[in-house]
């Protein structure tokens, strides 16, 4: 089995140094273990952190750090640096959540079945602080074709469960920031590349949770930024004009009116399951 991947990380200085080694060891781990991890530092972080990371190299000869100078923010970070990554298949994982121990073992085998596919990506349960705390489980569309139509209304796969060919994501422009949706806005232009999907349904990625994660999701420039992705697929015919405008007016309702105390109730009654 195809064991050429690469793992793309990023931390910044308010990341816990205790969930970060959480998440370095569930990748190290894997029943299918990477060729690389490469962690983006995306500017100063705290001296534990900086220690901890530097053991990291010192521990896993597949392990290295990027030092940035400056905090870029995700999109800014991966965009400078994720060509640092040099094998065929690019895999996500964010820098506080757990890989389940055979994730990679499950999507690599689904890439050898499938070689046509490009991107892949699973379910995730989500967690409030501590693993067992258990919050919402998020379950994208299984196939290509649901996954295209359900980019039309939400990001249709959880972008730190995926894999995905290089060669696609050279083909999409490599990582772009765009705020707070960087994940949408790539998986838009995988597929204008041309990019097949898929999602594992299992539960691949476990992904940690603060109180006040489901308030945070909102706010004008939240709505203004999704909205531009939305006169995105506009423009490239992915959404006709009805759906950009409907789309348009659920956003503003739910982004912007929606009081901050009951988005967490909305989002985890309407946009995720139950655990």
């Amino acid at each position: 089995m195809n064991k050429d991947i690469s793992v793309l990380m990023s931390v910044y200085k308010n990341d816990i140094p205790e969930n970060v080694k959480t998440a370095v060891e569930s990748v190290y781990n894997q029943t299918l273990k990477p060729k690389q991890i490469v962690m983006i530092v995306d500017g100063p972080v705290s001296e534990e952190l900086k220690q901890m990371l530097i053991s990291f190299e010192k521990q896993y000869d597949i392990y290295e750090n990027i030092w940035l100078e400056e905090n870029l923010g995700t999109g800014g970070a991966l965009e400078k640096n994720w060509e640092k990554c040099t094998c065929e298949y690019i895999a996500k994982m964010d820098s506080d959540d757990i890989s389940a121990p055979d994730r990679f073992e499950k999507q690599m085998a689904y890439f050898e079945k499938h070689p046509e596919t490009d991107v892949v990506g699973s379910s995730l349960q989500e967690f409030f602080v501590e693993p067992e705390n258990l919050a919402g489980v998020k379950c994208c569309p299984e196939k290509h074709e649901d996954i295209v139509e359900f980019m039309k209304r939400r990001c249709p796969l959880a972008h730190s469960t995926v894999i995905m060919k290089r060669e696609i994501l050279e083909k999409a422009g490599g990582y772009k920031p765009w705020f707070y949706a960087e994940d949408y806005y790539l998986f838009i232009r995988m597929y204008l590349a041309g990019a097949k999907f898929y999602n594992i349904q299992d539960i691949l990625l476990f992904a940690r949770m603060n109180y006040d994660s489901y308030e945070r999701r909102g706010g004008l420039k939240y709505y203004k930024s999704v909205k531009g992705l939305l006169k995105l697929m506009y423009k490239n015919k992915i959404i006709g004009f009805f759906a950009y405008t409907k789309q348009k007016i659920i956003r503003f309702v739910g982004h912007v009116l929606v009081p901050k105390k009951l988005k967490k109730t909305l989002f985890m009654k309407f946009l995720r399951d139950k655990k």
